[in-house]
């Protein structure tokens, strides 16, 4: 009997593989901000709030490229195709182009990097919901099978 045909238990091993998705994805997002933040800061030779601060779009821009970059690479290792990977990638990216646009034409002021990350996120939840097939537990079982 498989999980599916138990009452109830289709829906909950479902949403085990969507939060497992959710928290492998988040955990691609911290090491991909955590890796550019640490290279541009270095570069730059200034701490994280510094940066924040003096290089608002710059330091977006570079996360939402760290975190995109992680995020793919992680797909991909666990063999979501590539229509999956872009359109996470686009997730990943859309949410930071309002913010650097009303950054630049200084309409919101400050660093806008929080709002970035909690836009992205809200982002990625929302395409794994409407693509919740992709991201539930028919989508890890067929890559554990692979």
């Amino acid at each position: 009997m498989r999980a599916a045909d138990v009452p109830g238990r289709g829906q909950a091993h479902h949403a085990h593989g969507f939060g497992r998705h959710v928290l492998e994805m988040g955990l691609a997002m911290m090491v991909g901000m955590i890796v550019s933040a640490a290279i541009f800061l270095t570069a730059v030779g200034m701490t994280a709030e510094e940066g924040m601060r003096e290089h608002a779009v710059l330091f977006v821009v570079l996360q939402a490229l760290g975190m995109t970059v992680a995020m793919v690479a992680w797909m991909r290792h666990r063999r979501h195709n590539w229509r999956s990977s872009s359109e996470m990638a686009v997730a990943m990216v859309a949410p930071a182009a309002p913010l650097i646009c009303l950054r630049l034409l200084d309409v919101i002021s400050g660093p806008i990097c929080s709002l970035y990350c909690l836009a992205s996120i809200v982002a990625m939840v929302a395409l794994m919901l409407y693509r919740r097939s992709d991201y539930g537990a028919t989508a890890t079982a067929a890559v554990s099978a692979s």
